[in-house]
């Protein structure tokens, strides 16, 4: 019974889900977390802390021994020579940068010892910059003064100029070590490099991961070459090719093979980022679907039935590994706002959830710009939000209100932030610890004015890039796959129970205050 093989190299765990295509069920489920199994690289939650200047970097190292820990925790779990197909993802933007002996070295493994220690000389940096980082803000704007301005960047690469995205932080290492940037051969993402350490060869990028570098041009799918001349001098030749996300682009090397048990050249198809695949996992690859993860940070991301970019420079678009673009938008006042709502009245969830019920939509016209911090989504530098709708409401002497007014305004925020992506979704697909709660649920629905369900995904990478292994390698179709492993929870759905018009009256009061 074929099995199928989905690997996700997040930030602080590497992990690994297995499924049984035939059952429709998910038979392994594993995670590495760096900071718990590989406490001798000093990264307790995945990263290098303290960096100067604002970077923050992992060590490439650390990600292949999570990989051989993960593999054999795996050969406890299920009977790996069933693996038929495999497929990963890696977390968006971080890179790593090999010099002229990785071709020769990742070709040429040795069953007999470990990944890391084979391929460390093959580094031409020893650390790898990932998505965490800020130190880049020059760089960011040389690049967009180059090639006309941030306009032109977002047009190109459908998004400005970000501080986290690979291009910024390649120009960074050019200019800071010109001589270790001379000396590097191929720069990979996270994505591409595990994927070539299991193909036993180099392997190419998706278009979901590559446009998340400021240097890949959305309309034609490629590299753009005023990107690449902006960013760093004989660029072009250290970048992998970039590929559509059903290609396969390998076999697995002996070194698996002869280690874990796999069979020898099982078909792998090209690795992508993990928010792409999550577009798969989540069941939300096709247009009119769209997907509001509720966590630290909320965020909005959707498969697009064709491209249009950020006026704004606030969303992304990003390639979705199935076909054509996708979009995707972060909103940093996620749980966070509503946690210090909550904590300003000293209320538990409880109390939270009975003033969400006890209150009317639209708040009778009371609002609030829920930004406890600053904001990327619209782009602001606050610290506290803004209140409108009588003394007492904006002296914070009306709980309930506040509370309501609070959600109500991420949920109005959110719609109006991402109304540049042209879309008319069916179903807005919940998820998060937040999308748990019934009366955020129903507020969400009545902001959009959309029916909503709710998601009980668990591992919604690895099982998108799983099923995208199944869909290539396999083929099977993908809305089969996703009806059996990307069902909504039951008895989940939410329909809209305010009309239209009790929001349009806030929708415009939001957007005037927002600008004024």
């Amino acid at each position: 019974m074929p099995l199928v093989l989905g690997l996700d190299a997040s930030t602080q765990s590497f992990s690994a889900l297995v499924i049984d295509t035939e059952r429709g069920a998910i038979v392994a489920d594993a995670s590495v977390n760096f900071g718990q199994r590989l406490p001798e690289y000093n990264a307790p939650s995945g990263y290098i802390p303290d960096g100067p200047a604002g970077e923050v970097h992992a060590n490439p190292l650390m990600w292949l021994d999570a990989l051989e820990l993960l593999l054999e925790d795996l050969c406890g779990l299920c009977d790996l020579s069933q693996i038929a197909a495999i497929s990963g993802a890696g977390q968006q933007h971080g890179s790593v940068y090999l010099n002229g002996k990785w071709v020769d070295r990742v070709s040429m493994l040795d069953a007999n010892g470990k990944l890391s220690e084979q391929l460390a000389q093959c580094l031409a940096r020893k650390t790898s910059p990932i998505w965490m980082d800020t130190s880049t803000g020059a760089e960011c704007a040389e690049i967009a003064a180059a090639v006309g301005g941030n306009e032109v960047v977002c047009a190109k690469s459908g998004s400005v100029a970000i501080e986290r995205f690979t291009g910024p932080q390649i120009r960074r290492f050019y200019k800071t070590d010109p001589g270790a940037y001379a000396r590097t051969e191929r720069i990979h993402l996270v994505s591409s490099f595990i994927c070539s350490v299991l193909c036993g060869a180099d392997a190419p990028l998706d278009t979901g991961d590559g446009a998340g570098m400021n240097l890949l041009n959305v309309a034609t799918w490629n590299w753009d070459v005023a990107l690449l001349e902006a960013t760093a001098p004989g660029l072009k030749d250290k970048l992998p090719p970039v590929v559509p996300g059903a290609t396969e682009v390998g076999y697995l090397s002996d070194f698996f093979a002869e280690k874990y048990g796999m069979p020898a050249g099982i078909p792998i198809t090209v690795f992508t980022g993990d928010n792409p695949s999550s577009l798969v996992g989540m069941g939300a690859s096709q247009p009119g679907k769209v997907v509001v993860s509720l966590g630290t940070s909320d965020t909005f991301f959707a498969a697009m039935p064709g491209i249009v970019t950020d006026p704004a420079g606030c969303g992304h678009v990003f390639g979705n590994p199935l076909g054509g673009p996708m979009s995707l938008q972060c909103f940093i006042n996620g749980s966070l706002a509503r946690e210090e709502v909550k904590g300003r009245f000293g209320y538990d969830w409880a109390r939270f959830t009975e003033a969400l019920e006890s209150t009317p939509a639209g708040n009778e016209g009371k609002l609030m710009l829920p930004f406890f911090r600053p904001e990327i989504s619209p782009r602001l530098d606050w610290i506290q939000p803004v209140l409108a709708g009588g003394e007492a409401f904006e002296n914070w002497q009306e709980p309930a209100a506040a509370i309501r007014a609070c959600v109500e305004g991420q949920f109005i925020n959110l719609k109006q932030r991402s109304a540049w992506m042209q879309l008319a979704p069916e179903v807005i697909f919940l998820t998060g610890g937040a999308s748990k709660n019934d009366a955020i649920a129903q507020l969400a629905a009545d902001v959009f004015q959309t029916k909503i369900q709710r998601l009980a995904v668990s591992g919604s990478v690895a099982l998108g890039a799983a099923m995208r292994a199944a869909n290539s390698t396999l083929g099977l179709d993908i809305t089969s796959l996703e009806n059996t492993f990307c069902q909504p929870e039951a008895d989940s759905e939410i329909r809209p129970l305010a009309s239209t018009e009790t929001y349009a009256s806030l929708d415009a009061r939001f957007a005037e205050l927002v600008t004024r």
